[in-house]
């Protein structure tokens, strides 16, 4: 993918219609290969960032979250790569994530909650952090109900790679 260094560190959101856009802004320019970590809360907006990542790349949809099927894939309506998009949050280890023999060669593949099991499937990614508001306490306050609702996010993305190399101001990740 040919970052544009905007892309890279802290962004703040104020609507799903602006995380949407972040993704299609984001999907516009990535290529086979490519693969995306997403970290968040329930509500957070991982699903909203991925419709607007299939919008960028010109992949058939709808975009929904895979949390039933773990793993669905949009092939391309523009001639380029599918997207593989995968909900490992009933996964219980990257074997796990393995055995569902994701074609990262030739798709561009957005991992929900796969932080800390998805690691091991490429040698760099992106990874993508997003946050939802919480209570005063820290608590996670939010009515189930409220979970989509337009409130403010903030995104953080960083380039990560195995050997522990990071883009983007955020920590440094050891695989």
């Amino acid at each position: 993918m040919s970052v544009d260094p905007a892309v890279l560190g802290r962004h703040d959101i104020e609507t799903s219609d602006a995380m949407e856009q972040l993704g299609r802004r984001i999907g516009e320019r990535l290529e086979a290969g490519d693969l995306l970590i997403l970290t968040g809360p329930l509500g957070a907006g991982k699903t909203t960032f991925t419709r607007g990542l299939a919008e960028g790349l010109g992949v058939r949809g709808p975009v929904q979250s895979p949390t039933f099927v773990i793993a669905r894939t949009h092939p391309s309506l523009v001639g380029g790569a599918p997207l593989v998009h995968v909900d490992a949050y009933r996964l219980g280890s990257g074997a796990e994530l393995e055995d569902l023999d994701l074609d990262l060669v030739r798709s561009v593949v957005v991992i929900e909650w796969g932080r800390g099991m998805a690691e091991e499937l490429a040698d760099s990614w992106w990874d993508i952090e997003l946050e939802r508001p919480v209570g005063a306490d820290g608590e996670d306050d939010l009515d189930p109900s409220e979970l989509d609702a337009d409130a403010p996010r903030h995104v953080t993305i960083t380039r990560a790679s195995r050997s522990g190399t990071v883009d983007g101001g955020a920590t440094t990740l050891e695989g």
